[in-house]
């Protein structure tokens, strides 16, 4: 990449803080580490090449690159404060370092922060005027930025109108051609979902007449559903709890083979992550949706912060919606989405929600259940750190690296456990090596259900078994199966590559 253009402001030289006195010794043990973080980006492992990135900045903190490389890894993480932080002191070290405010501007994009980001890439832009992947992604987020400036307005000016309103299944014809499994009636039944499974395995395409059914239907009986929902387990009744399954659906019917197929004797919930980044996210979505309408009272789902617009138009579930549906059909989505509840409650005793607790120290279960969800999650707030906060071992609070919500400490989790008299919560949002993670004492758990995440960190998947009379957890772990030719990410938006994708 050329590395041309105006020249360095006096105020972009004066914020670049330089230590003087690096030993040669220090400066090759720095590229070594460096070197150790590029292998591990290149094999997908991201968190630890962090690891290593950042033990080369503790060498030599001078060099630009190294931050960059740290911020370009943890924006696969989707770790995107971190990704902005860092890329910001790669800007300040070196103002002629392009890469800095290409990864800069990718993570305020993901952040939503799009006016800041098309500043950056203008940047590039001027400095670089040859660089045609500079002229393109400016381009790109100027289109985005002008769109969701009249989206907007739009908003602004008018009262939204649901889009239910105007959609009648009953209208949509189903071709003779047509073989795959029908609703009768506009209710689905055992025996459309044994049909639905091996339909979908076979990358069969449900007809968009039964999918538009289905939508409505589960509308109708999420939107009656509180924000935190109450869930009876009977004594010696066995209970199942699900991570981020991600768009794999090969995956998601090997727990159906591991753990049994839903069924009044054999609830689940499934917490939250359900679309972006695996390519089936459709498959998913409406195997979900149709053991949620077969079993209203013994199937769960809750929102994860990837059932949100946002997400979705970076990672892949827009897209595939669009090409296998419409855009309208995407927007039926959304809405249903935004119904989704936030926690549940079982047997009073344990909460799980998709991402972890809050900032404020005197939250009630009371609160948790009033969240107004019906809604795009704003930046802030309980709604915002419910589905994207993450636990961390130190005390306290600091703001999450993932640029939202926040980390919580085992004090914060004893406190929230405490005031509302619960045992442990169970929460999901991060990739585990072996599919969970026990932390604070046993009061936090994380699981994780999306084995080899993305086709690439080589995770087992794990999810949670436990009786209404001992809630104690019992961990099931497995790995991927495999799954036809269509990487993870197929369907990523333009925007996903704009991220460094």
């Amino acid at each position: 990449m050329a590395e041309q253009g105006d020249a360095v402001s006096a105020t972009e030289i004066a914020t670049s803080s330089v230590i003087n006195d690096i030993s040669a010794e220090n400066k090759i043990k720095a590229e070594k580490f460096k070197d150790d973080g590029n292998d591990c980006f290149k094999k997908g492992h991201y968190s630890e090449a962090v690891g290593q990135y950042s033990l080369a900045i503790e060498w030599n903190p001078n060099v630009a690159a190294y931050y960059g490389n740290r911020s370009f890894a943890y924006l696969r993480e989707e770790m995107f404060g971190s990704a902005l932080e860092d890329a910001t002191k790669a800007i300040k070290l070196d103002p002629r370092y392009l890469k800095g405010y290409y990864r800069r501007a990718a993570a305020r994009m993901a952040l939503g922060r799009l006016k800041q980001a098309l500043a950056d890439f203008e940047t590039v832009v001027k400095r670089a005027p040859a660089d045609q992947d500079a002229k393109l992604k400016f381009n790109e987020c100027q289109k985005l930025y002008n769109k969701k400036q009249f989206e907007w307005a739009i908003h602004s000016e008018e009262k939204q109108i649901s889009i239910f309103e105007s959609i009648n299944p009953e209208t949509i014809t189903v071709e003779d051609s047509y073989t795959g499994p029908r609703l009768v009636d506009g209710k689905v039944t055992l025996d459309f979902m044994q049909q639905l499974i091996p339909y979908f395995k076979d990358q069969k395409v449900l007809h968009r007449r039964y999918v538009t059914e289905m939508l409505v239907k589960i509308r109708e009986q999420l939107v009656k559903t509180a924000s935190m929902v109450e869930v009876t387990v009977p004594e010696t009744s066995k209970f199942t709890v699900c991570g981020d399954i991600h768009g794999q659906y090969y995956d998601l019917c090997n727990i159906f083979a591991l753990n049994g197929m839903p069924s009044e004797e054999n609830p689940y919930l499934f917490n939250g992550d359900f679309v972006d980044r695996g390519s089936f996210s459709i498959e998913c979505m409406m195997t979900l949706f149709g053991f949620k309408l077969l079993y209203p009272n013994h199937f769960f789902l809750a929102r994860g912060n990837h059932e949100t617009d946002n997400m979705n138009s970076i990672y892949g579930f827009r897209g595939e919606v669009k090409a296998k549906y419409s855009d309208q059909m995407y927007d039926i989505f959304t809405e249903v989405f935004n119904l989704l509840p936030l926690s549940h409650l079982i047997n009073r005793k344990v909460l799980v929600m998709h991402g972890g607790l809050f900032s404020k120290p005197d939250v009630t279960l009371d609160d948790v259940k009033n969240i107004e969800r019906n809604r795009q999650p704003p930046d802030s707030g309980l709604m915002s750190e419910i589905l994207w906060s993450d636990p961390q071992e130190q005390l306290g609070l600091r703001p999450s690296k993932r640029g939202v919500a926040y980390e919580f400490g085992p004090d914060v989790t004893a406190n929230f456990c405490s005031l509302n008299n619960i045992d442990y919560i169970i929460r999901s949002h991060e990739v585990k090596p072996e599919g969970y993670e026990v932390n604070h004492s046993g009061k936090c758990i994380t699981v994780f259900s999306a084995p080899n995440y993305c086709d690439t960190i080589g995770n087992l998947g794990a999810f949670i078994n436990f009786t209404g009379k001992d809630l104690t957890p019992k961990f099931v772990t497995f790995a991927a199966v495999p799954h036809p030719n269509v990487a993870a990410m197929s369907y990523a938006s333009s925007m996903f590559r704009m991220l460094g994708g």
